[in-house]
């Protein structure tokens, strides 16, 4: 299974908007995020991606299929909830590009898809004169009845590209749980990174 990666912008990624959403429902069904998504909640979260000129989606393809991708957009122009706490820990939100999603079905893993993404992101952030990288990544308890035994979180490969964990830099973000009958807001930590 050989990935080949392409870098989409502009009306490219409102193209791909909707492979995207279903491959954001399928892998985030899985811990930690156990997110029960729908396709009306993705065009929602969604259009931050296809409003922002600077938006970013680099795609993983399996031949013609995408099975895996990463987005990003100026700070500024994705969800307030995310900037709040960069502000706070004296970061202009004008100089961070926020890095969201990494998505990848799991047979595709082990292959370097992870760096390529942030590769790539980091790329354009730097072309856009930003400064800093920044995403988030959420927190669940350590006795979550859903957490698999063998979970290892992703905190290492973070650092090792750089990142580190903003202190005291929490968002909230609300969406529904598998099993849940509602949204509930999730605590999501900032980690960023010196471009």
């Amino acid at each position: 299974m050989t990935l080949t990666y392409r870098t989409l912008t502009g009306p490219e990624v409102e193209a791909a908007l909707d492979d995207l959403a279903r491959l954001r429902i399928e892998v985030f069904r899985d811990w930690p995020y156990l997110y029960d998504g729908d396709l009306a909640y993705e065009r929602r979260y969604m259009a931050s991606y296809r409003d922002s000129a600077n938006a970013i989606l680099v795609g993983a393809f399996d031949g013609d299929r995408l099975v895996g991708a990463a987005t990003g957009t100026p700070m500024e122009d994705h969800a307030d909830d995310f900037a709040r706490p960069l502000s706070k820990a004296g970061l202009s939100v004008q100089t961070v590009f926020y890095c969201a999603e990494s998505v990848l079905f799991p047979r595709y893993r082990g292959q370097g898809a992870g760096h390529a993404f942030f590769d790539a992101r980091e790329d354009h952030a730097r072309r856009l004169g930003r400064t800093h990288s920044a995403f988030c990544a959420v927190e669940r308890p350590e006795d979550h009845p859903a957490r698999p035994a063998d979970y290892a979180p992703l905190d290492p490969f973070w650092r090792k590209r750089g990142y580190e964990k903003v202190p005291g830099g929490y968002a909230t973000f609300s969406w529904k749980d598998v099993g849940e009958a509602e949204e509930s807001e999730k605590p999501l930590q900032l980690w960023v990174k010196r471009l």
